[in-house]
């Protein structure tokens, strides 16, 4: 019979040696500029493992690395044919949000934007590698549009769609080159880019730990987090009075997630008696960074809402789909349906048939 820590730790292990890596590319462009400091008519940005690689705007106009060993590992005509690329994609953008104001009978007045995401998750955990493939497309922050690569067919959210849906399975081509970037030519840019980041032996990102009280129903809510660390692996404790407390305890996890910029957050709560005058204590070991902290708890309670330490380290989860933009963070989905497989931009392959061919798949050249 498995103790309830031995639960709580088993968890956080199993959690923590999942091998699974993404590689994701985002695009989104607005009908206008938006006039914000770090928000740009157009950008493109690629992630790998949600910390951001590369970057590119309709400032700028150049395709740029995010990454040192990016930088290093890849010569200039690669960055050079990824600026034409991401150039041709800006112009696709502009005629198509065009195209969809017009269809949606939007008032072209307001500042609409479309939003394109794209890429693969490899899950190399157990004896064979899992893999699913996204290619979403949005307008406005609504489902327009996906790739279905099980039935091989796009798939519409919204009768406005139903058009470009018809016409795009009318190309078999596009279809083929979408099936081949999201289960080929993807995955093996994710084993390059991971291999050149392991050598490259990046340097650990240690946690923020924060420890936090506040009023849930008759109790108080105590909350250890801890955020912005990288790699994931960590082990988190909560003792009371030196007694470490476990699911017997009330003890639960959110167990190890995402956070926006390549970094992770795991958050861990239990309920107490109001006034309790226990000691509460909160461990973080995160071996990568070789930090061992403990923080106590001063016994203060806050008012309603969430902690400051868990807005700090917000998630960017899959109920919202987030482009991140020199360090800014625009929240452009708000249906829930249907989480991971919606939106396609017919540039699927075009970032990286470009990069190898010189020149664009076919589907750059088809309109919404």
């Amino acid at each position: 019979m498995w103790s309830g820590s031995a639960l709580v730790l088993l968890c956080v292990i199993l959690t923590v040696n999942a091998e699974i890596n993404s590689l994701t590319y985002i695009y989104t462009a607005f009908t206008r500029p938006v006039g914000l400091p770090g928000i740009h008519e157009f950008s493109a940005i690629g992630l790998l493992d949600g910390r951001p690689i590369d970057y590119f705007d309709s400032d700028t106009q150049v395709k740029v690395p995010r990454e040192d060993w990016m930088k290093e590992r890849l010569d200039k005509e690669y960055w050079d044919k990824g600026t034409s690329s991401r150039k041709i994609k800006q112009q696709w953008f502009k005629d198509n949000l065009k195209i969809l104001t017009d269809r949606l009978r939007k008032n072209d007045t307001v500042n609409h934007y479309l939003q394109w995401r794209h890429g693969c998750v490899l899950d190399t955990e157990g004896p064979e590698r899992k893999l699913s493939g996204i290619d979403q497309y949005s307008y406005d922050g609504d489902y327009f549009l996906s790739f279905d690569s099980v039935n091989k067919q796009w798939v519409a959210h919204m009768d406005e769609a139903l058009p470009t849906k018809r016409k795009w399975d009318g190309i078999q081509q596009l279809n083929a080159y979408t099936e081949g970037y999201l289960h080929n030519e993807c995955v093996q840019w994710l084993d390059t880019f991971v291999k050149y980041r392991k050598e490259a032996n990046i340097k650990a990102a240690r946690p923020e730990v924060y420890m936090s009280a506040r009023p849930f129903k008759n109790h108080l809510k105590l909350s250890c987090l801890a955020t912005t660390f990288h790699p994931k692996d960590i082990i988190m404790n909560i003792r009371r009075d030196g007694h470490l407390m476990d699911r017997l305890d009330g003890l639960q996890s959110t167990g190890i997630r995402p956070n926006g910029d390549g970094t992770h957050q795991i958050k861990m709560w239990v309920l107490i008696p109001g006034g309790d005058t226990a000691k509460y204590t909160c461990e973080v070991n995160h071996p990568a960074s070789k930090i061992h902290e403990v923080k106590e708890w001063d016994h203060h309670v806050e008012a309603e809402g969430p902690p400051v330490g868990l807005i700090a380290g917000a998630v960017v989860g899959l109920l919202v789909v987030g482009v991140i933009i020199t360090g800014v963070v625009i929240i452009l989905r708000r249906k829930r349906t249907q989480a991971e497989n919606v939106v396609p931009i017919q540039p699927v392959q075009m970032e990286h048939q470009t990069l190898l061919t010189g020149t664009p798949p076919i589907s750059v050249y088809y309109p919404l």
